[in-house]
Formats: structure tokens, sequence, C-alpha cells
């Protein structure tokens, strides 16, 4: 049985003035490069959630192996892009599915691979990042079993996983992920980044 991945591309980036989707790293936008980690786990299928700006993303996944589905109400929050990730899946042919966002710069496909990994290795029902040790919040990225799927499909507003995590708090576990909790929500985050990533 196959794990999908659900990468939720749909938002407006209010906050940040321009698209966090197609903010450049190393050369390519952080929506293709996501993607792109996404596909290199071989794990199932990759549904990218698209919504504001929905052209000019589409444009970044060209040729990609993936399926890529509209939100219409993406000004609703991130349950409306949850719900539409989760009903573009076959649950007949997966059995979990993982939760990406494309704003978090740090993410690859060895730290989703350590999700799955944790999940097998624990029989946990969702598996989280841990923001840091050792009590930081768990939150995205983050692998859900499929039973969690009804959950999601009834969720509201701009609520995400991490309200399923806290719910289910006997049914998760996390890995160690402190740079899960750098994320480019405002200009100050991106010129920080930024300055981080010319340093190296």
């Amino acid at each position: 049985m196959a794990i999908a991945t659900i990468i939720l591309a749909a938002g407006g980036s209010s906050r940040l003035g321009q698209p966090k989707q197609l903010i450049q790293s190393n050369g390519e936008t952080l929506v293709r490069r996501m993607t792109q980690q996404a596909l290199a786990l071989r794990a199932g299928p990759v549904v990218v959630v698209l919504g504001a700006n929905q052209d000019r993303i589409m444009k970044e996944l060209t040729g990609l192996a993936i399926t890529t589905v509209v939100n219409p109400t993406w000004a609703e929050g991130m349950a409306s892009s949850l719900r539409t990730g989760l009903r573009a899946l076959d649950t007949e042919s997966t059995e979990a599915f993982l939760v990406v966002l494309t704003d978090q710069p740090y993410v690859t496909a060895d730290l989703l691979q350590q999700l799955i990994d944790t999940r097998q290795s624990t029989g946990r029902g969702i598996i989280a990042s841990r923001y840091a040790e050792p009590d930081g919040i768990l939150g995205v990225p983050a692998l859900f079993d499929n039973h969690y799927r009804r959950e999601f499909l009834n969720l509201t507003g701009d609520t995400g996983a991490r309200k399923l995590i806290q719910q289910y708090a006997s049914d998760s576990t996390g890995i160690h992920f402190p740079l899960a909790g750098i994320d480019l929500d405002t200009p100050a985050d991106l010129r920080h980044w930024q300055a981080q990533q010319a340093s190296q």
C-alpha cells in the first residue's frame, strides 16, 4: 500500500506580500523544490493543492508526475485545502498520507522518509515534526493513517493538521526537526532566511 503526499500550495501569502510558493531557492521555486522532494520518496502519489496564483504556480510544476487540484475556496483557510487534497486521493490504494507545506525550506525527502520509518517502528497513527526538544510543539510535515481522513474532512476555517495532532496526542509521536519552525510567513522571515542562505 502506498503513502501519499499532499502539498498545500493554495494560500495567498497575504502577510508576505508575494506568493511564497514562487520564492527562489538555489535557482528553483519552493513549490517545485518541495514537489521534487516528495517525488523522490517514491512512496506513493503526490497531490499539489493550488488556489491563489494558480496559473503562475502551475507553470512551476510542468513535467512533474503529480496530480494538481484547485481549491476554489482556498480563501476560507487551510482546512478547505486539506479537504480538496484528500478528495483527490484514491484511498483504496493508500494507507497513509503526508501533509506538507511549501514555505518550510529545510524539508527534505530524507526527513519525510523518517516520518514513514517512525510510523513503521512505532505503530502510531500520527507521526509529526517536533519543532524543538525536549517538549516542543508537534506540527507539519506530518504523516497520518488513513483512518484520520474523516477527521480532516470535518475541519473548517484556518485549522489544519496541528489541531488533530493535539487532539489525538495519545496516538502521536514526533521526530526531531527544529528547522521545521523556520517558515516564510512575513517579509522579516524571508529576509532572515535569505541572509542565512547568503552566508552559507
